[in-house]
């Protein structure tokens, strides 16, 4: 199995995108990743969905919110 890396509703974080993935970890379903740089200099792989992936490119900064998904801010 794969670990999802799919963010929880209450989960908040801020990054910017260092990089940008995509495959079919699962055999049947796209999966889009972006590996985010946080404030603390940690790095984090989170899963999107396949219309914010489009949107954005490395170097962008991406902002989640307890109770909503990730943006562009």
């Amino acid at each position: 199995m794969f670990k999802s890396h799919k963010p929880g509703s209450d989960d908040a974080w801020e990054g910017i995108v260092e990089d940008k993935s995509r495959g079919m970890v699962d055999g049947a379903n796209m999966y889009h990743f972006i590996k985010l740089r946080r404030a603390d200099g940690q790095s984090m792989k989170v899963r999107i969905d396949r219309g914010l992936w489009k949107s954005i490119s490395i170097g962008d900064r991406i902002v989640k919110e307890p109770g909503s998904g990730p943006a562009k801010a």
